[in-house]
């Protein structure tokens, strides 16, 4: 099975996707494979995305109180 991708990488294919689809120049069915497959890393990265927001949550609260990242202490302390 092939290596996953990274989120980088899955970026910068659909950006040449999306590229080569604008130049107008593509036949009709190669046009259609290129939107699908656009359209899978489109939900790929935007899962990535989320699951990324999800662990920067975890770790931003700590037993229910948000952690002040700029200072390094937890708002709750006194």
């Amino acid at each position: 099975m092939a290596e996953k991708k990274t989120f980088e990488e899955n970026l910068a294919d659909l950006e040449a996707i999306v590229s080569n689809l604008e130049s107008g120049n593509v036949p009709l069915e190669e046009a259609m494979e290129k939107f699908k497959k656009g359209v899978t890393l489109s939900k790929e990265l935007e899962k990535t995305l989320s699951d990324a927001e999800a662990t920067v949550t975890k770790i931003m609260t700590k037993d229910g109180q948000e952690i002040d990242l700029k200072n390094g202490q937890d708002e709750g302390k006194e």
